[in-house]
């Protein structure tokens, strides 16, 4: 009756070209120090390098590496996070860094160990994971 649609569905795994892409935008700025903020979500996991002050020198995330769906929420997309910013990390010669990690995703420790596994030494390792406390109490119902 009509033509068959054919859907291809992307979104497998690792995106080569989006990885190489971002390792071809190369930082001007040296380094010797940074520091590897992670943040882990449910649904996907971002990392930033910057400087001691907090300026951020670079970025990337599970999505932006081309997984989709519920791949970027895995380990393995963490750690391919990872290791793309522990390569460009030793592109512009970072030698050690702290590391602060947010969320309860699945990626953050895998995120952690890739990026230590490109050979920068890690200084320090913190949680700041936000903890809800519920707020203050809430007004009492209005009588009429």
């Amino acid at each position: 009756m009509g033509k068959k649609r054919i859907i291809k569905k992307s979104g497998k795994g690792l995106d080569q070209g989006r990885k190489e892409r971002a390792l071809s935008k190369a930082v001007k700025k040296r380094l010797e120090r940074g520091v590897l903020h992670v943040e882990a979500t449910f649904n996907n996991t971002k990392a930033v390098l910057t400087d001691e002050k907090g300026n951020a020198i670079m970025s990337s995330s599970a999505g932006a590496l081309g997984f989709s769906g519920a791949r970027k929420s895995t380990p393995y997309a963490a750690a391919k996070v990872g290791e793309l910013l522990g390569e460009k990390a030793m592109f512009i010669g970072v030698k050690e860094a702290s590391v602060i990690i947010r969320g309860i995703g699945a990626g953050r420790e895998s995120t952690l160990r890739a990026f230590a596994g490109k050979g920068i030494a890690i200084r320090s390792i913190k949680d700041a994971t936000p903890v809800a406390h519920n707020g203050p109490r809430a007004p009492k119902p209005r009588r009429v």
